[in-house]
């Protein structure tokens, strides 16, 4: 059964043009450095999840467009890095501490489903988007979505 998610990421560090440009449209979504968000990689994303790929800290924040997960939840290897920015001494090939899973690209949007829009469209009685984790615990880089919410945020953003 397919599940649902939005991968949280600030488009100067890696966004939907970067995923997109990636050999073969696959990358690695790694350095979630959050232990909630590294319990979902690690737990629930399953291969063949379909997730919104969403753009933080930046003019537009929303939802750029969509991805599949790939590859379900492995050891990221930056953890293990002494050179990279997400190394963890703490870490050990036998005791992981984080998690990263691979995805392919999708659809980038026409344009962004911003975060505005969709706290405006909240606000309407059963609106899809009211129940959104993003909207409830907004920091979270990777969250869940409902089947409802995802098939009303697809048409919305096709029907811009």
């Amino acid at each position: 059964m397919t599940q649902y998610w939005l991968f949280k990421s600030e488009p100067d560090e890696y966004s939907i043009d970067d995923l997109a440009a990636e050999p073969s449209g696959v990358g690695v979504w790694d350095g979630i450095r959050n232990y909630q968000a590294r319990n979902l990689l690690r737990d629930k994303v399953k291969q063949g999840d379909k997730a919104f790929f969403y753009h933080s800290s930046c003019k537009q924040v929303g939802i750029a467009g969509r991805m599949t997960v790939v590859r379900a939840g492995y050891p990221d290897p930056a953890q293990f890095d002494q050179g990279s920015g997400y190394y963890d001494a703490k870490a050990s090939m036998n005791t992981p501490r984080w998690y990263c899973v691979d995805v392919s690209f999708e659809q980038k949007f026409a344009r962004t489903v911003l975060l505005s829009e969709l706290k405006e469209l909240a606000a309407e009685i059963e609106s899809p988007p009211a129940e959104m984790v993003l909207l409830n615990q907004s920091r979270l880089s990777i969250q869940p979505v409902t089947g409802p919410q995802w098939a009303y945020i697809v048409a919305l953003a096709q029907n811009s």
